[in-house]
């Protein structure tokens, strides 16, 4: 008796490029890709603060003066309902200064 085994097809090409930034890709608006790319980065850093220093749940209860499912929600990245100031706020908490960087680009020409 012949058994088929399947061949591993190649991965395919994307359809599309990619405009640089996932949140666009995901079909976000300009102006929703740049707060959720802002919440991600101030996510990450908190993250990263957190791992560093070893804190808990626990610990980041009592320093971010949060319940435990909120500390929860931010430590799986679970931040839709979350501020942009109220990352700046935990990130504050723990000790770090936050800065806004922002880049100008050429502005294109307009067709009148």
């Amino acid at each position: 008796m012949k058994t088929h085994i399947a061949q591993k097809e190649k991965p395919s090409s994307p359809s599309r490029g990619t405009t640089g930034s996932i949140f666009a890709d995901l079909g976000f608006n300009n102006s929703e890709s740049a707060a959720l790319k802002i919440k991600a980065d101030l996510l990450n850093a908190i993250q990263k603060i957190a791992k560093a220093r070893g804190y808990k749940q626990r610990d980041l209860e009592k320093i971010l003066d949060q319940p435990q499912p909120r500390i929860s929600e931010l430590l799986l990245g679970k931040i839709s309902r979350m501020s942009i100031d109220k990352l700046v706020d935990y990130l504050h908490r723990l000790g770090a200064e936050t800065k806004v960087n922002v880049t100008v680009r050429k502005a294109k020409k307009r067709v009148a």
